[in-house]
C-alpha cells in the first residue's frame, strides 16, 4: 500500500494526549473526566488511557507490512459523562483519523465522528483484550470497551484503504460487519442493533456492506486519490473530480434518503471543501454549492454563504 511521507501535528483542543509506538496505527488516546463526580482515586483514568494507547497502538490489526511514515494517525476522545455504577462509565467516544495529501504536508480528515452510546466496564490494570472470533467475551460490558475501539480502528482501516484502491478497504468494512454481528449483548449496552438508533455502530457497518451504496465507496476513491491527491499538479481538476464524487453521493441520497453514511462522509469535510471552491469558476461553485446543499445539511448555510 502507497502512501506518501507526511508531517503531522494532531491535537485535540485542551487536552494533551500521550503517544505509543504504533503498528498500522498511530493514536492518541485522551480520556477525560470532568463531567464525573467521584471519590475514586483519578489516576485509574490515566491508567485506563495508557492501557488503551498500548492496545491500539502496539496490536497488530493487518497482514500488511506499514512503514513508519505510512502509519494511520488518528484520535480517540473518551469523555465520562456518568458513573452508572461501580466501575461502570458511560462516555461519548469522538473518533478522528486523517489522511496524507499527495505533495503537501497537509492532513485531509478522513473520520470525524461521535459515538454517543458507549458504555463499558473499566477496573484499574485490567487486561485489555480483543478476540475476533470471540467478540463478546465472558462479561458484556467489560468486552463492549475493547469491541467498541475494535471497531472504529476496522472502519478507520477500511477508510484509509477505500482512499488509495477502489474498494480497498472491503476486508476491514468485513471485520467491522463481523464485530457488530458477535457484539457484547446485555444491559447497559447498545448501538449494536438496528433499534438502537438510526445513527450508530450497525448502521454504519451495514450502510459500507450495503451493494446499494456500493457509489460511496467509489465516491471515497475519487474525492480522496483522484481529487485531493491531484490539487497540487492540476486545481481545476481536482475541483472537478469532487463534483463527480459530489454526484456518486448525490445518486446514493436521491435513491436512499437518510442513510447514516451520507452525513458521516462530510462530517468535517466542509472546510476543505469550501477553500477548495472559493477559486472555482462561476459554473463549478453554482453546481458544488447545488449538490453541498443538498447532501450535507448541516454545513448548507456555510457553503451558500462561503463559496462565493
Amino acid at each position: 500500500m502507497y502512501k506518501i511521507l507526511f508531517i503531522l501535528l494532531f491535537l485535540i483542543a485542551g487536552a494533551i494526549p500521550q503517544k505509543g509506538t504504533a503498528q498500522e496505527i498511530n493514536a492518541r488516546v485522551t480520556v477525560l473526566y470532568n463531567q464525573v463526580s467521584t471519590t475514586v482515586d483519578r489516576k485509574v483514568f490515566q491508567t485506563l488511557q495508557t492501557g488503551l494507547i498500548n492496545f491500539i497502538n502496539k496490536r497488530k490489526w493487518t497482514s500488511d507490512v506499514f512503514d513508519p511514515s505510512e502509519k494511520i494517525e488518528c484520535s480517540f476522545l473518551i469523555n465520562l459523562t456518568n458513573i452508572e455504577e461501580t466501575n461502570v462509565y458511560r462516555a461519548t467516544l469522538t473518533v478522528q483519523a486523517g489522511r496524507p495529501v499527495y505533495n503537501t504536508t497537509y492532513l485531509t480528515p478522513l473520520i470525524n465522528f461521535q459515538d454517543n452510546d458507549f458504555t463499558f466496564r473499566y477496573i484499574e490494570f485490567q487486561p485489555l483484550e480483543f478476540n475476533e472470533s470471540r467478540v463478546m467475551g465472558t462479561e458484556p460490558l467489560s468486552a463492549n470497551l475493547t469491541a467498541v475501539l475494535a471497531y472504529y480502528i476496522n472502519i478507520i482501516l477500511a477508510l484509509d484503504y477505500d482512499s488509495f484502491a477502489p474498494r480497498g478497504g472491503d476486508p476491514y468494512f468485513q471485520k467491522a460487519i463481523n464485530i457488530v454481528n458477535q457484539a457484547p449483548d446485555g444491559r447497559g449496552v447498545s448501538g449494536w442493533k438496528p433499534f438502537d438508533g438510526q445513527r450508530n455502530r450497525y448502521w454504519l457497518a451495514e450502510n459500507f456492506m450495503n451493494s446499494r451504496y456500493s457509489l460511496v465507496h467509489d465516491a471515497y476513491y475519487t474525492y480522496y486519490r483522484q481529487a485531493m491527491d491531484k490539487l497540487y499538479e492540476n486545481e481545476k481538476e481536482a475541483r472537478s473530480q469532487i463534483i463527480n464524487a459530489l454526484n456518486m453521493l448525490n445518486t446514493v441520497h436521491t435513491e436512499n434518503p437518510n442513510i447514516m453514511v451520507i452525513p458521516f462522509f462530510f462530517q468535517g469535510k466542509a472546510d476543505d471543501i469550501i477553500r477548495i471552491f472559493q477559486k472555482a469558476d462561476p459554473q463549478d461553485k453554482q453546481r458544488a454549492v447545488e449538490l453541498l446543499q443538498r447532501l450535507d445539511i448541516t454545513n448548507a448555510g456555510r457553503y451558500k454563504q462561503e463559496i462565493k
